[in-house]
């Protein structure tokens, strides 16, 4: 049985979770459509939180464009390598990356001119009412009327998933997860085929929005970042350059459509505390 503790998942995964942005077009297509967005809301300078930044993509992204960053991560690994990355990129003066829980970030109330929980992290948060804390504190620590950027895992591109690359093992969870989007070390030993990777909760478009707005959160984009792509990370590597750039543009201009986002692999939620 594949142990799916978060946390220790994250350390053991360590160097690929650095890559997974840029390692296929897909991948690549999560990172470019969420930086479009950082750059048209975030504000011109300031001191970002970003939540569950594992090993510093976004953070580096942040840096560079000349913010003060601070990354918390349940994974120490993942913290280990921000820190590796931000020296080897010169950024260390910009970038503070240390241990931290999104159920209980430990800074003051409004610390942030912009707070960033981007990737899937707060999906990783599978209890509801812990989610509910997680979402609030993310509110709690950016000043009023500033950006909160959060984007999770998508229900129906990880169904897909299942169908497309894990039927015979795993064809059990499709219905309960369905319903309720929990996928669980509990679930996986008793329906599926005892292999799963980090326990989540998997998001539908309108639960999404809702948990952000009991938190406080004003919803202005809903945005899927993968869309018509998603799972499609195989067949894109193989395509040439001139058809994925066609994908990468409907990607683009469906990215917004309620539908889409709903069938994206990663939704974002651009938002205003």
């Amino acid at each position: 049985m594949t142990d799916m503790d978060p946390r220790r998942y994250y350390d053991e995964f360590g160097e690929s979770e650095w890559e997974r942005l840029d390692r296929d077009p897909v991948t690549r297509m999560e990172f470019e459509n969420t930086t479009d967005y950082l750059d048209r809301y975030l504000p011109d300078s300031g001191h970002v939180l970003d939540a569950g930044g594992a090993a510093g993509r976004y953070s580096l992204w942040l840096a560079e464009r000349g913010h003060d960053v601070t990354l918390v991560d349940l994974s120490a690994e993942q913290v280990a390598l921000a820190r590796e990355k931000a020296t080897k990129r010169g950024l260390a003066d910009r970038v503070t990356a240390e241990r931290g829980d999104v159920r209980d970030l430990e800074f003051e109330d409004e610390r942030f001119d912009a707070v960033c929980c981007l990737g899937g992290p707060l999906s990783h948060v599978v209890d509801d009412d812990e989610r509910a804390t997680a979402v609030a504190e993310l509110r709690r620590v950016a000043r009023s009327g500033r950006p909160v950027f959060v984007s999770v895992i998508g229900r129906l591109a990880a169904l897909r998933d299942v169908v497309k690359f894990a039927l015979d093992g795993s064809h059990g969870l499709l219905v309960p997860v369905a319903a309720d989007g929990k996928y669980t070390e509990e679930r996986v030993a008793e329906l599926g085929d005892g292999e799963g990777w980090a326990e989540c909760h998997l998001f539908r478009a309108e639960e999404f929005e809702r948990e952000l707005a009991a938190a406080g959160l004003e919803v202005e984009r809903l945005v899927g970042l993968e869309n018509v792509a998603s799972r499609m990370n195989e067949e894109l590597s193989a395509a040439d350059e001139e058809a994925v750039e066609d994908v990468r543009e409907v990607v683009r201009t469906l990215r917004e459509d309620r539908t889409a986002v709903d069938w994206s692999e990663h939704m974002l939620a651009v938002c205003r505390a």
